[in-house]
């Protein structure tokens, strides 16, 4: 009989292979996203610096991407049906906006079916793309979504 430490091992093992097999599962794309840092630069219009993202290697190679993701609906206008809402990593209480997470633990979301609010965590496929144009917009923006559960 196997011992408990091998079992551990082997599934382990599987699960490694699994993710290989199909991509990376939606709850370690926001490991990968983390991949940021922000540069100041000098707003020409109002000579203020404002940060701008720089991306990591593996976050450029998922733009213009379709992945999978997991989160939370944060809801921009009342707790209905949206079309257009932020996704966070981490729950409502402890989101990028109420909490001291990061702007790289959010994203804008452009769903094609509207998506009802919940406090459970939702998953979403769409095509990532990455924001390099507005300083004043998130960094990360999911586009043609579809919930998956």
């Amino acid at each position: 009989m196997l011992k408990p430490f091998y079992i551990s091992c082997i599934i382990a093992l599987l699960l490694c292979n699994l993710t290989f097999v199909y991509g990376q599962s939606e709850e370690n794309v926001w490991d990968t996203l983390s991949d940021i840092t922000f540069e100041n630069i000098v707003d020409p219009a109002s000579g203020i610096p404002i940060p701008q993202a720089q991306f990591g290697e593996d976050v450029l190679d998922l733009n213009g991407k379709e992945i999978t993701v997991r989160g939370y609906l944060l809801p921009e206008k009342g707790y209905k049906t949206h079309k257009e809402f932020i996704l966070s990593s981490l729950p409502y209480n402890l989101c990028y906006f109420c909490g001291k997470a990061g702007p790289e633990t959010v994203m804008e979301v452009s769903s094609l079916d509207a998506i009802r609010y919940s406090d459970d965590p939702i998953v979403l496929k769409g095509v990532l793309m990455l924001n390099v144009l507005d300083p004043y917009g998130l960094p990360y923006i999911l586009t043609n979504a579809r919930l998956i559960r």
